[in-house]
């Protein structure tokens, strides 16, 4: 079967997005800025514009990287915070949340050390992330930033997908579909 696309405008830029099955009755659209600095740097600066006054930001390895990357960079900060996905020879010790995204097959853990935990005692804290669809990813960054102490000032999103587009607490671009598994958007 050909690959289906989603064409979409993110940020002012038109990107097709490939139709990937979810399980038989459900896809949904592959959006990855790995790859694609104009749309990092467009998405940052519209993020930027929504943003609450934060101390800190931090995202979930991998896909939100470059983002808030380009955001600190963009705001002229001089750091920002990584949750990864297993802990590392540097780090001092960790905290540790256990995730399930509908992007991931399996269960993973999210490791925050324990130094940046220290520095985000009593800071705001901005949460980012490229696309919101469960939550979950969310959800552990929250339980991570809340576990070190900080205040969570804010969440923010390039896109929301499904049942995210609905929630209050979250900033985000655009709304993403969900498709049947025809490709057909679905509601």
């Amino acid at each position: 079967m050909a690959q289906k696309y989603y064409t979409m405008n993110i940020a002012g830029l038109d990107r097709s997005l490939p139709l990937c099955p979810l399980n038989d009755e459900l896809m949904i659209a592959g959006f990855v800025i790995f790859g694609d600095p104009e749309l990092t740097t467009a998405c940052a600066k519209e993020l930027l514009e929504k943003a609450p006054e934060y101390d800190y930001m931090i995202t979930a390895e991998s896909k939100g990287i470059p983002l808030v990357h380009e955001m600190a960079r963009l705001a002229g900060n001089q750091k920002y915070f990584l949750a990864r996905k297993t802990p590392k020879l540097y780090m001092t010790g960790v905290f540790e949340v256990t995730v399930r995204s509908i992007t991931t097959a399996k269960e993973q853990k999210l490791y925050l050390d324990a130094a940046d935990a220290a520095l985000m005692k009593g800071k705001k804290i901005l949460i980012i992330d490229d696309v919101i669809s469960t939550g979950e990813s969310l959800k552990a960054l929250e339980e991570l930033v809340l576990r070190a102490g900080g205040e969570i000032c804010g969440k923010m999103t390039i896109l929301a997908e499904g049942d995210a587009q609905e929630r209050s607490d979250i900033t985000y671009l655009e709304k993403l579909p969900l498709f049947d598994k025809n490709g057909e958007v679905i509601g």
